[in-house]
């Protein structure tokens, strides 16, 4: 067995390039003593990758020289552990590498299912995340409407979905008229606007003419500021993410903040996926109901290779991918 890993060669200052990981072979991990040794097989690409080369979050900073953290799904290759057995499948707090090592304890053992990626997407960070953030914040009825920005992403995909299937209007935010099609032909979205062209605000007027009741909102900036414009009285912002402020040095924040909450009355809300982890058999249950019935399709963006991690989190910040992306480090166990 080889171990390889990605480390960052060096911190970024502004867009994020290849010039910034390093690839070299790792000593092999040795599991001690309530430890179990790795295979990583499938690793989630997230746009807080690149969030935490700014500095701590909800998590220690990444720095210089460190691997790269993920969360994968991974096979028990060596256990020195009664919890788990060699071949059990689970999910851990991992790094860009071929093996790590984890604590028994902190890894979860994962069901079976016939797709095993469908435990990192739709049954697992990105599922979780729309489902969590659009019921227990947006809080949506039926009737309402739901705007999404990151529409055709791995987490604005779903939670338009869900809304749907709960009898709500749904309008997606996109980028490039190609994805604005797929999003509505492919999700079933009723409407979806292209960020990249000009009136923004005014777009989302015209296709939202009685207002937006609930905003999802994925990347934060300009996106964000033109989506409060269009926001009810007593309206939902959930707050998942902030994908356009974390690839670049200047940061533009919505300059109608505080006034449009006061004026509006609107209820502004972060959140991350471990909050509402006491739901997550309510989310599984429900997610795994409406992929049977079709109301929920899965779309996944695999990149195959582990020395293709860093050009996979470049392109997913530059909004190449459709559905939730990741990258296939080994095969599935067979």
């Amino acid at each position: 067995m080889q171990n390889r890993q990605i480390t960052i060669a060096e911190l970024p200052t502004d867009a994020l390039t290849t010039d910034h990981f390093q690839l070299a072979n790792a000593p092999m991990p040795d599991p001690k003593d309530g430890e179990v040794l790795l295979r990583v097989i499938l690793m989630s690409i997230d746009a807080a990758n690149r969030s935490w080369m700014k500095g701590a979050t909800y998590r220690a900073a990444v720095n210089k020289g460190d691997p790269m953290p993920t969360y994968a799904i991974c096979e028990v290759a060596a256990s020195n552990s009664p919890k788990l057995a060699v071949g059990d499948i689970v999910a851990a707090e991992a790094t860009w590498s071929n093996y790590i090592t984890a604590k028994a304890h902190k890894v979860q053992k994962l069901p079976k299912v016939d797709t095993l990626s469908h435990l990192m997407s739709v049954y697992g960070i990105a599922g979780k995340t729309a489902f969590h953030g659009l019921i227990s914040i947006g809080q949506p009825l039926a009737g309402e409407t739901v705007l999404v920005s990151a529409a055709a992403g791995s987490v604005g995909g779903y939670v338009g979905q869900i809304a749907k299937t709960l009898g709500c209007r749904v309008v997606g935010i996109a980028g490039g008229p190609e994805k604005c099609a797929w999003v509505k032909d492919e999700l079933g979205f009723d409407a979806c606007v292209d960020y990249r062209a000009s009136g923004l605000s005014k777009a989302l007027f015209k296709v939202c003419p009685d207002g937006a009741d609930i905003y999802f909102d994925n990347v934060g900036g300009k996106v964000l500021e033109s989506s409060l414009n269009v926001m009810n009285e007593k309206g939902r912002v959930v707050c998942c993410g902030a994908i356009s402020q974390y690839d670049t040095d200047n940061p533009t924040g919505p300059r109608n903040l505080p006034g449009a909450l006061v004026v509006k009355r609107l209820k502004m809300e972060g959140f991350i996926v471990m909050d509402f982890a006491h739901n997550d058999a309510k989310c599984l249950r429900a997610m795994q109901h409406w992929v049977s019935t079709g109301q929920v399709k899965v779309f996944e963006d695999i990149v195959e290779g582990l020395e293709n991690a860093p050009q996979a989190l470049i392109g997913l910040l530059n909004g190449d991918n459709k559905g939730k992306r990741l990258v296939r480090v080994a095969a599935d166990p067979t």
